[in-house]
């Protein structure tokens, strides 16, 4: 049986105070990432100034199909929650 929580990618960089903040908020939430340095992944990067209009800004994250561009760990776990719920 397939697992019904969305994916949570968190796109990152190096010494970026609010990826810090973010990925150890949503250790302490409980949520499991993967997580993509930016700046070790140009398909990433590239990804990233898609769904962030053409700027490279960091923390962003991808909830299944869902883009949050530097969010809180909060909305990050309300967004998997919501969508965990499905359509109504």
């Amino acid at each position: 049986m397939a697992d019904p929580t969305p994916a949570v990618t968190v796109y990152w960089r190096p010494a970026c105070p609010y990826c810090i903040l973010l990925r150890r908020g949503l250790r302490r939430a409980g949520v499991a990432t993967d997580e993509v340095n930016i700046w070790h992944d140009p398909d990433a990067a590239a990804t990233v100034r898609r769904v962030a209009d053409g700027n490279e800004t960091v923390p962003t994250v991808r909830v299944g199909d869902r883009y949050l561009v530097n969010p809180s760990a909060s909305e990050v776990v309300a967004t998997l929650a919501e969508l965990a719920d499905g359509p109504r």
